[in-house]
């Protein structure tokens, strides 16, 4: 072997482990370019605008003694469930009671002067009949106005007889309507103040308010939509509103929006609306509303229609603009420019234009493909989260390669 001979054959020697290297990394690339690819799903879905707001109260009552005097009893259960009437706190009573005490006996008292200024003018009018002159008109006149005096004197004596039973009776403090009571602000010995001192507050939980905002734009499209009967309210002035909570998927309450303020505020150009929801008790449990209370709205802005949805994670965005990928019969990526909708309530979100039913959406790893890739898919269903109980529960994926028909599609055909 002359070393021109030698050279070459460690030149080959050299290269055959870099040849090798380089096909294996091939393979680990082809084997790195399989995704996941899901049919969008059709169904018939209803155009909505969501909305964040606030719980409210439909009656808050500030409790506030009516009259001054030391605090005796506090006999309700802090945050209990109270009635209309049901007793709250109670101020000492003997000082307002020794009142009408006094009262009743000024009253008794001028009862007894009315009927002796009675019975002297009735007397006065008989002796004058038998004996005509005998008593003079000037008499009959005092016995007329001693009369008058009593009667009047009489009045303000029961006028100031239901004053004092007004005040005995304000000693002791109800609830003014039905709910949910607060904290004691102010424990038995504390002097209250008649009008001034809060004692504890007072909040209806059923039904419940919620209020948000809403842009112009919006409420323009809302009052066309009703006008156009594309929204048909519950009742005449009522739109349906659904309501989710922070800790709950979707809108599962249902109500209506009741009330649209008269004006749109010029510094944020919105307008107040609100909505009425039930917030009945279950049983043996609790309310689930309370006032002030983050929730989310939405309104309903049209009659259901079919649309077809993707799940998010299917959805890129490159600077505001939203696209998906999908696998075209070469089994290639494609971008495809889409228009998004409303998010439904089990997490997939309509595609308004953009996407044909047939169409392998990419579902995953669309941070290492691009355009123009050579793919291989398989597919699996259109769901929120893959692996979770929904997902295990559906048979198992097959691949296939990228191009090819859903399994049943050359059965459905024969």
């Amino acid at each position: 072997m002359n070393a021109r001979s030698f050279l070459l054959v460690c030149g080959f020697s050299g290269l055959l482990p870099c040849a090798l290297g380089r096909a294996a990394s091939l393979q680990a690339v082809a084997e790195a370019t399989t995704v996941s690819v899901s049919r969008p799903v059709a169904r018939e879905v209803t155009d909505c605008l969501d909305f964040t707001g606030r719980t409210e109260a439909v009656s808050t009552v500030k409790v506030v003694a009516r009259v001054s005097g030391y605090l005796v009893k506090a006999p309700f259960r802090e945050g209990a469930i109270v009635k209309a009437g049901d007793l709250l706190f109670e101020i000492d009573p003997r000082p307002y009671q020794a009142q009408y005490d006094l009262a009743l006996a000024q009253l008794n008292l001028s009862q007894g002067q009315l009927k002796f200024a009675q019975a002297q003018f009735a007397r006065d009018q008989q002796t004058v009949q038998a004996t005509p002159g005998s008593i003079s008109a000037q008499q009959i006149d005092q016995d007329r106005a001693a009369v008058a005096q009593a009667e009047a004197q009489l009045k303000v004596g029961q006028a100031g007889m239901a004053v004092h039973k007004l005040n005995l009776e304000f000693c002791k403090v109800t609830s003014p309507i039905e709910g949910q009571a607060s904290r004691h602000f102010l424990t038995p010995g504390n002097l209250v103040s008649a009008d001034q001192t809060v004692l504890t507050t007072v909040v209806s939980l059923d039904p419940i308010y919620v209020y948000f905002d809403i842009d112009e734009s919006t409420m323009l499209r809302m009052r066309r939509a009703v006008g156009e009967q594309r929204i048909k309210p519950s009742s005449p002035g009522q739109t349906p509103v659904l309501m989710g909570l922070q800790n709950e998927d979707g809108f599962p309450h249902k109500g209506v929006a009741d009330f649209v303020d008269n004006h749109v505020n010029p510094s944020s150009g919105t307008v107040v609306m609100r909505g009425k929801m039930e917030n009945r008790l279950p049983p043996g449990g609790q309310r689930l509303l309370l006032p002030g209370l983050f929730v989310r709205i939405r309104l309903p802005m049209g009659r259901p229609h079919q649309a077809l949805l993707v799940v998010e994670c299917a959805i890129g965005s490159d600077q505001g603009v939203k696209y998906v990928y999908v696998v075209n019969a070469k089994g290639e990526i494609a971008y495809q420019r889409v228009e998004l909708g409303p998010l439904e309530s089990d997490g997939l979100r309509v595609i308004e234009k953009g996407l044909n039913a047939g169409d392998q959406v990419v579902v995953n790893r669309l941070q290492q493909i691009y355009p123009g890739t050579k793919v291989q898919t398989q597919e699996v269903p259109m769901t929120v989260r893959e692996g979770s109980e929904t997902e295990r529960s559906k048979p198992p994926a097959v691949n296939r390669p990228a191009g090819d028909p859903p399994a049943g599609a050359a059965e459905g055909k024969n």
